[in-house]
């Protein structure tokens, strides 16, 4: 089984990657497929609601010059998604964002192509402001029939400076049960994956 997550924080090593790389051990543990993908910093563009991705159907989106396609073509792999971002004026990072809204809806476009994946947010936040962009990420999952595991407390890491996280054993103990979770929700879910009842409604047939 293969498990995808992606940091939306620019700054590689710092305080949102050490979250995702603990919460993706337990997975390779288990004998998952991890990969980390770095796109804060990165180049990848808003939606710019265009609606080709309706028309073409392609599990593309119009915008070649960038890294979305080559990330949702992992995604469209993915058993699991862990999404990860820092705390932006209680928000995620515009890279996500950008992500999330045309992951969104190239999915939606092609037959809600998420459906029936893992989805888990990851946060790392200096004071406030987390559970806001928790949600945000949440939101995208849910409305594309994907499925949220809960863990011991919301998915959260508290840190300023880069390794300031790994001084939260809360918020370690937390990352290590999502990815445990994960791997309980994929093993039990994987022989009726076939069966989920994927919704065409919104999806302009």
């Amino acid at each position: 089984m293969y498990v995808l997550a992606i940091n939306g924080s620019p700054r590689k090593g710092g305080n949102t990657e050490i979250l995702l790389q603990k919460a993706l051990a337990p997975l390779a543990n288990q004998g998952w497929e991890t990969e980390l993908v770095q796109v804060g910093g990165k180049k990848l563009k808003g939606c710019i609601a265009c609606g080709k991705c309706f028309e073409n159907k392609d599990n593309n989106c119009i915008i070649k010059n960038d890294m979305f396609n080559e990330l949702f073509e992992k995604a469209l792999r993915a058993d699991a998604i862990i999404l990860g971002t820092p705390t932006y004026f209680t928000d995620v990072s515009a890279e996500l964002k950008g992500l999330i809204d045309r992951m969104g809806m190239v999915a939606l476009a092609n037959g809600r192509k998420l459906a029936g994946k893992i989805g888990a947010a990851v946060v790392a936040v200096r004071r406030g402001g987390a559970t806001h962009a928790f949600d945000s990420i949440n939101h995208m999952y849910l409305m594309s029939q994907m499925i949220v595991p809960g863990s011991i407390y919301w998915n959260l890491g508290v840190g300023l400076a880069p390794g300031d996280v790994k001084n939260d054993a809360e918020a370690m103990a937390n990352m290590e049960s999502l990815g445990e979770t994960i791997h309980w929700l994929g093993t039990a879910m994987k022989p009726h994956k076939e069966s989920f009842p994927v919704s065409t409604f919104g999806s302009r047939e």
